[in-house]
């Protein structure tokens, strides 16, 4: 049992697995499950500390916890596995999260105030309101409903010769308003014209290379 440990703990922490030390904030925890199932899913290993040392769990209050942030402080709540391993005498309790068919998940936090993140590398970030868009459009079996104008024009002639672009970009090349840049860039992601990025710095937007830009033209 403890290989499959110690196997896990090599991976480090990844876009699909995440290291607790031990849980004592289950809205804390709840941000990380719903980063988790806003995106691929993943797993946690709770008595890990980020450095990969074993150190347990100290008692089932921990799994309690979890429980907590995937049905009170989780909004739709979040389905769970749950195992316990045993490796250097101790407990290390993993908590499996599969890919949701029910995004955007939400996290409360400690203003009350109900957030929605993923996860990009071995971080979760806040999802920007397009994350959101596609969410809720992916989830509606309503198509899209595309033109090709000058704002969609400007936006595509702008990728081909850049490498990516910011929402705040788009509206000042196109002079629209945030809602209907909004517009724009989900449409296109849904028709898998553009890739949404989150990094560090930011959100940008992303020509999909191999789409056939002047193909848009067709829907004017």
């Amino acid at each position: 049992m403890g290989t499959y440990i110690y196997k896990l703990i090599q991976e480090g922490e990844h876009q699909r697995q995440d290291f607790k030390y031990c849980i004592n904030d289950s809205k804390k925890i709840a941000k990380s499950l719903v980063a988790f199932a806003n995106t691929d899913g993943g797993r946690l290993l709770v008595g890990i500390k980020d450095n990969g040392k074993i150190v347990g769990i100290k008692t089932d209050e921990e799994y309690y916890m979890v429980e907590a942030a995937a049905k009170i402080y989780s909004n739709p709540p979040i389905s769970f596995l749950t195992q316990q391993w045993q490796a250097e005498g101790k407990t290390v309790l993993e908590i499996l999260i599969e890919p949701s068919t029910q995004k955007p998940h939400f996290a409360i936090d400690e203003d009350g105030k109900w957030l929605a993140y993923l996860r990009v590398g071995d971080e979760n970030f806040l999802a920007h309101k397009i994350h959101l868009n596609v969410w809720k459009r992916n989830n509606n079996p309503v198509g899209v409903h595309f033109t090709y104008t000058n704002r969609e024009k400007i936006l595509i002639d702008y990728l081909q010769n850049n490498k990516q672009i910011t929402i705040s970009k788009f509206m000042r090349q196109a002079h629209i308003s945030r809602m209907k840049a909004e517009e724009v860039i989900t449409n296109f992601i849904i028709m898998n014209v553009i890739n949404l990025k989150t990094e560090k710095e930011g959100t940008f937007f992303e020509l999909i290379q191999t789409i056939d830009a002047d193909e848009l033209k067709k829907f004017k």
